[in-house]
């Protein structure tokens, strides 16, 4: 058996297309297979070949349900992998709904495009159909946190909490390749914040011979003002002259966090305006959380009644494309949340069109923002925003909410490796460049870690190279 390797296959210098390949002489084990988004040369990676035959693979271990880390498993399977897709139950709920809507939303910009001619492929095509992903949904199994288990010839792997999600674990894995102990890897998946609604602190890691740890945030800090406090002031400032507020946010996680915080600060300070929640997958998201009340910290919380902190009296849940159409007709002042939250796609694209040209309303931006993306052109200010072929001028005031984030701030990711004996290397991943080097730093001087920036389709060694 030859010694255990890594390929970084995505998240190496970006924040997205996470997909990390272990392999041995006997087994491939991916962890997580995410879609690329963001500038047009990033997302082209998601049309290329798989770097390793699809068949060649033996098991996928996901860490979360998020785009960015199961967006391509519907490829992935309709191009011949059929092994099993691993994760926890509350991610399979998440994820077999996220694939089915990722598809979804491609068939129909596609058709759109094409319909509008606003396309420079003829004709424009989806990654991926509805059916694909339904067919990958079939491949997963759960597996259930703190309990180690099996996934190929020379793998064990287990989850623990990540704090990002419901659902998102850490996975530590024990990989034997030449016959001597273990290797023992662990993938931080995208580590959540401290003390955040709706989701569990991020476990204590245990040791581990190499270290595969995000840096999202790797060169910043949260700010300390409270998120309620920034709530407070947009809503402040946006219900009096009748705006609608328009906030971008992920289907999941986010979208259910600020539905709890917008409700919680609208009985503090007594403005109480109707919340819409305009995405189909965050209205079924926020189902998945009554499921799962271990994980979202409502297991006191009656959520049968009108009141609940996810489910207010003044929160509206849209499915049905038409029920998104009608909120066109309805005059401020009032919320809106659609997804995504990079404004990449998706119900927010016709909102904003709609609500940019006016100076009125109030556009919300909450979370990272990749380069490239429509949401970081209005982080950036920019004058026009193109959406469907078409340049919409931007007039409507921009706001950010900071410290939202589902990911730790540098801060938190050394909280979390605090206790944790320096392993014999740490690749530093899901992040930019810049993030990546600062965190690098960081935790070189202030935790004695040797640290790898692996640069994309990079492969190393897990016991030195």
């Amino acid at each position: 058996m030859t010694s255990p390797k890594i390929r970084f296959l995505g998240a190496a210098g970006t924040v997205t297309g996470s997909r990390f390949l272990v392999e041995t002489g006997a087994a491939r084990v991916l962890i997580d297979c995410g879609l690329f988004q963001g500038r047009k040369e990033v997302r082209k990676r998601n049309w290329a070949p798989f770097t390793v035959s699809p068949s060649k693979i033996d098991a996928v271990v996901l860490t979360h349900a998020h785009i960015d880390h199961t967006g391509y498993l519907p490829a992935l399977c309709r191009d011949g992998f059929d092994g099993a897709i691993h994760c926890t139950p509350a991610t399979a709920d998440l994820t077999e709904m996220l694939m089915e809507d990722s598809a979804r939303i491609q068939q129909e910009d596609a058709r759109y495009a094409n319909r509008k001619k606003f396309t420079k492929h003829k004709p424009a095509r989806a990654l991926y159909t509805v059916e694909d992903a339904k067919e990958a949904a079939e491949q997963l199994q759960t597996a259930r946190f703190n309990r180690w288990f099996r996934v190929a010839p020379g793998f064990e792997v287990r989850y623990r909490h990540a704090g990002h999600i419901i659902g998102s674990g850490m996975v530590e894995m024990r990989v034997s390749g030449d016959g001597g102990d273990p290797v023992r890897v662990l993938f931080s998946g995208d580590i959540g914040r401290y003390d955040a609604p709706l989701v569990p602190d991020p476990a204590k890691p245990d040791d581990c011979d190499v270290l595969v740890i995000e840096s999202t945030y790797g060169d910043r800090s949260h700010p300390e003002v409270t998120i309620e406090d920034q709530l407070e002031e947009i809503l402040r400032k946006g219900i009096p002259r009748g705006a609608t507020i328009l906030f971008a946010a992920f289907a999941i996680g986010r979208s259910q966090q600020l539905v709890y915080l917008l409700s919680k600060v609208m009985e503090r300070i007594g403005m109480e305006v109707p919340i819409h929640l305009d995405s189909p997958m965050a209205a079924d998201a926020t189902k998945i959380y009554r499921r799962y009340p271990e994980e979202s910290g409502l297991e006191t919380v009656d959520l049968r009644s009108g009141n609940s902190p996810v489910f207010g009296k003044q929160v509206y849940l849209h499915r049905k494309a038409s029920e998104s159409r009608r909120l066109n007709d309805l005059k401020g002042p009032r919320v809106i949340i659609a997804s995504s939250g990079m404004m990449t796609g998706g119900r927010i694209l016709h909102h904003l069109k709609r609500c940019l040209p006016d100076k009125n309303n109030l556009v919300v931006l909450g979370g990272y923002q990749a380069h490239g993306t429509r949401g970081r052109r209005l982080q950036d200010g920019e004058e026009t925003i193109r959406i469907h072929g078409k340049d919409i001028v931007n007039k409507a005031e921009t706001a950010r909410l900071t410290g939202l984030s589902a990911h730790a701030d540098a801060n938190e990711l050394l909280r979390w490796v605090a206790d944790l004996p320096a392993p014999k290397r740490t690749f530093i991943v899901h992040g930019d460049d810049d993030a990546r080097e600062a965190f690098a730093k960081r935790l070189k001087d202030e935790k004695n870690h040797s640290c790898v920036l692996p640069e994309h389709l990079s492969l190393h060694s897990l016991v030195g190279d």
